[in-house]
């Protein structure tokens, strides 16, 4: 075993990790006192966080679709429908008069419920062929409600929906719409966390076990994550009164919070056990742990929340949500790891230390491994880098889609109803693109308006009309603008099929129609489409701004060029087999019957640039711990890079195994959810963690690294060997 270690120059000052590190020894009783403080507090504030959490949509506020919404209400007292009521006849068609008495008697009811603005049906807008399918058994009740998803969410649809909802004799009312579909969502989702976290935390323990062969080791881990949590959802108790938090920043904190803790954990006990391998006291072996795991642990740290702060460029309070909660998250860990950890670790180290440790050994599998790999490093590399842009490739053939019911169970009753819809009718009347103006809206616009492919119908003052034709004389009613107020709309139906595909194609061909002056185009497609084009617009901003932090802080960290750019292509390219599975699996269908959802052959923007940024920061983890290991290796043996490597993954290797491992396992145990977004979640940063913990640092790190040689230390100058000096 190796007994070397560096010796200080006389009168040098220890590193300020060292001296934070001595300093939570001397005071070790005050900080656990302070901590185990902390944790009540953060707990109680975190019990006050959870129903304070909002709701979302999916809106681009400011855009087009946002005004013409706006317009609408202002002058029309109209808008979307929020929610639909499906009428099936038991016996006959709902034309059968006894069916359409109940279907107007229905239709009064939800109208004059509190909260609804307006209702109506097929048998109070003219028998209209899109609210009828084509079977005639089953007819549309649409509802608006006005107010944030919160208000329609939280409060109106939990009253209304089980008051309308059954059967009788001659109907059953089933519900659907967008406004429930998200309704049921967020329940559903909250248990596929809870029911996941349950699986996770045993088998978490299991293999800490294996690892750390103590139980004491295995279980601090497991505090630090629930630890970060905590404090994690206490912190966005004071972010609330500014900003709106989405309830689903709650499922990201408990993922993110039991990763994290555990991998910062790993990284400071693996490190406090080499130190005493070495010959250090307690004392000493805390505080070199805190200097060197703890740099890691913070560097890591700070490359996370980097990564995540890149979504507060983009104008959605929902991705925003999970900036605020993985930032905050990201804090509890780190207070978990380097300040309240140490202090354990002064207080009872000999529980995390194996009763035989067995002797460091400077060679070994990692070292054979990153030997071989740099003796031939285009060989190795290149194949590595062949593998990889294989498993990418279905990425290239990403398609953006919409979002919809087929995200939750099939037992979900909202999407039971939207499977009827979908079958059945012809058109969607609910996703109506919506065209207003205060100028009014010219003769022969409407009819025009029906000529474009995928429209089923418009309707309009000026009657109804498909394929150019006037086909009837709809509700002229129901385009009259409000007292006071002048201006125009009309209502162009898509077909069931342009639905189905990408709706942002007909909501620009009705843009493309000449029409009136100061018109806007709105409606659900419409605020999908400008949804995703600010979406579009702004990535490019996020992601150089994720670039260019990252690459400063390895600078910083590194004091080297060529080592951050080397890693930032690297994650890129395991954010590229991360992307590759996610297509493979979740927009072309494979293993569907497996995982137990529907494909629909797109992905919704919103959840893959959330995990691009996840992805990104935890990438980066296991490059912040394996660069900064091999950079003391080259400092401690004069500026020998291969060595360095070599020595670096050796030592380095088996604990990025392990916590990529375990952290993978996390992610993974979300693949037995039953809501999409949470599968594509756990499925995709599952990929990326085993990718990056295992071909990425194992095989082309080395193979990398040899062939920049001295070039990877650029602009610094190579070390002297260290001198030496036997332990204390």
């Amino acid at each position: 075993m190796s007994t070397t270690l560096t010796r200080a120059r006389p009168g040098t000052p220890s590193p300020p990790l060292r001296r934070l590190g001595h300093l939570l020894v001397r005071r070790r009783r005050l900080v656990l006192a302070l901590a185990a403080l902390g944790l009540v507090v953060a707990g109680v504030l975190a019990a006050g966080t959870v129903p304070r959490l909002s709701l979302a949509r999916f809106e681009a506020p400011g855009s087009e679709s946002d005004r013409a919404r706006a317009e609408l209400a202002a002058r029309f007292g109209t808008g979307t429908p929020d929610l639909i009521f499906l009428v099936t006849a038991k016996n006959g068609t709902v034309d059968d008069p006894a069916v359409a008495a109940r279907g107007r008697e229905l239709t009064a009811r939800v109208a004059a419920f509190g909260g609804v603005a307006e209702a109506a049906s097929y048998w109070t807008r003219g028998a209209s062929p899109t609210l009828r399918s084509e079977d005639g058994r089953h007819a549309l009740i649409l509802v608006r409600v006005p107010g944030d998803a919160d208000h329609v969410r939280g409060t109106v649809l939990p009253a209304l929906v089980p008051r309308v909802v059954g059967d009788d004799a001659l109907v059953g009312v089933r519900a659907g719409g967008g406004e429930e579909v998200f309704r049921q969502t967020v329940p559903i989702a909250r248990q596929d966390f809870v029911r996941a976290e349950l699986l996770i935390f045993p088998l978490v323990f299991v293999l800490l076990w294996l690892y750390l062969r103590r139980v004491v080791a295995a279980l601090v881990p497991i505090l630090a994550g629930i630890f970060a949590m905590a404090v994690g959802l206490a912190l966005l108790r004071g972010v609330l009164p500014f900003a709106d938090i989405s309830t689903f920043a709650l499922n990201l904190t408990l993922a993110m919070g039991l990763g994290l803790g555990v991998d910062y954990c790993l990284f400071v006990i693996a490190r406090f056990r080499e130190e005493t391998r070495l010959g250090r006291d307690r004392p000493e072996a805390v505080a070199r742990a805190v200097e060197h795991a703890g740099r890691t642990v913070l560097f890591s740290g700070l490359v996370v929340a980097a990564s995540l702060a890149v979504l507060f460029v983009l104008p959605f309070d929902f991705l925003r949500s999970f900036a605020y909660s993985g930032i905050a998250v990201v804090v509890g860990g780190l207070v978990a790891a380097v300040l309240v950890l140490p202090a354990l670790l002064a207080s009872a180290g000999g529980t995390f230390l194996l009763k035989r440790e067995r002797p460091a050994s400077d060679t070994g599998f990692w070292h054979a491994l990153a030997t071989r790999v740099m003796r031939r490093p285009l060989l190795t590399g290149g194949a590595a880098v062949l593998v990889l842009l294989v498993l990418a490739s279905p990425f290239l053939g990403l398609e953006f889609g919409v979002a919809d019911d087929r995200i939750l169970p099939a037992s979900a009753p909202a999407r039971q109803t939207q499977e009827v819809v979908r079958g059945a009718f012809a058109a969607e009347e609910t996703d109506a693109v919506q065209v207003v103006s205060s100028a009014g809206v010219p003769q022969g616009y409407p009819a025009a308006l029906s000529r474009l492919p995928g429209v089923a119908q418009v309707d309009s003052a000026e009657g109804v009309f498909a394929n150019g034709n006037r086909i009837g004389a709809g509700v002229p009613a129901r385009f009259a603008p409000l007292p006071g107020k002048d201006g125009g709309w009309v209502s162009v139906v898509p077909s069931a099929e342009t639905m189905a595909g990408d709706p942002a194609d007909l909501v620009q061909a009705v843009r493309d129609v000449p029409g009136p002056d100061g018109r806007l185009v709105g409606g659900y497609p419409a605020q999908l489409a400008d949804y995703r084009a600010t979406l579009v617009d702004r990535l490019p901003l996020a992601l150089v701004l994720m670039l260019v932090v990252t690459f400063a802080l390895l600078f910083a960290m590194t004091r080297s060029l060529l080592i951050p750019l080397k890693a930032t292509l690297l994650n890129l390219l395991s954010l590229g087999v991360m992307f590759g599975a996610v297509v493979w699996v979740f927009q072309e269908g494979n293993l569907s019957g497996l995982l137990g959802f529907t494909p629909t052959g797109t992905l919704d923007a919103s959840i893959p640039i959330l995990m691009l940024c996840i992805a990104y920061g935890l990438s980066m983890d296991y490059e912040v711990f394996l660069l900064l290991r091999i950079k003391e290796e080259y400092e401690k043996n004069g500026g020998d890079t291969t060595a360095a490597v070599a020595a670096g993954l050796q030592r380095g290797a088996p604990l990025i195994g392990a916590a990529g491992g375990i952290l993978a396992l996390s992610f993974a145990a979300y693949a037995t959810a039953q809501v999409t977004f949470v599968q594509m979640l756990g499925v995709g940063m599952a990929v990326a963690v085993l990718v990056d913990a295992t071909v990425i640092r194992a095989v082309l790190v080395p193979a990398l690294m040899r062939l920049a040689g001295p070039l990877n230390w650029w602009p610094s100058r190579p070390p002297r060997a260290a001198a030496t000096t036997p332990p204390r």
